[in-house]
């Protein structure tokens, strides 16, 4: 009983440390040469797969959440927490694939199916979420026209909010998971010994 206490107590504390480190890291946004300034790339994913990849899926998405919601007290939100649930869900439809895959064939070969396989979860959850939910909802307190305008400044074929998503948002994910894989990869094998201990 005490050992199982003592090691709940290590998974817990894991998964805070890995989703301060997350925070932090999603701070820092960087802008893309082909994406609207609202899209910003930050690299928080990478320790969250690091996580769900060491301590297992559902360590995965609590480290996603808690990120989430410790961005929304810094940061606030625009969106009423919308754009913070989608967050959470195109987060999660990247590194629980991932981790899921990769909790069954423990390789490298594993980890690199099970990143393709998030990537494009991601990609397609997130287009669909910005289709349907994301863009509307900016729209209602942003023009139509400026967020296409946003949009048509970076590539002159995005002309409405289908255009916007196949040439900036799923590119803008697909860019995103691939980035964060590539992270993952080289950083993993480096830290996993210390996330085993």
């Amino acid at each position: 009983m005490q050992t199982k206490t003592k090691m709940s107590v290590v998974y817990i504390t894991k998964i805070g440390v890995l989703a301060a480190i997350a925070t932090v890291v999603m701070l820092f946004e960087i802008p893309l040469w082909f994406a609207p300034g609202f899209y910003k790339l930050d690299l928080s994913e990478i320790v969250v797969l690091i996580g769900g990849f060491a301590l297992g899926p559902i360590a995965a998405i609590l480290i996603e959440a808690i990120k989430i919601v410790l961005n929304f007290v810094i940061n606030g939100t625009i969106t009423g927490g919308i754009g913070e649930v989608a967050n959470l869900i195109i987060g999660c439809s990247f590194v629980v694939p991932a981790a899921l895959f990769y909790k069954y064939k423990k390789k490298m070969s594993g980890a690199l199916v099970g990143m393709i396989i998030g990537v494009v979860f991601m990609t397609v959850v997130g287009s669909l979420l910005n289709l349907y939910v994301l863009l509307p909802v900016y729209a209602k307190v942003m023009p139509v026209e400026a967020i296409i305008k946003a949009g048509s400044m970076v590539n002159p074929k995005i002309i409405n909010f289908e255009t916007l998503v196949l040439l900036a948002t799923a590119p803008f994910n697909l860019f995103k998971g691939i980035v964060s894989s590539l992270g993952t990869l080289l950083l993993y094998k480096k830290l996993s010994p210390i996330l085993h201990k």
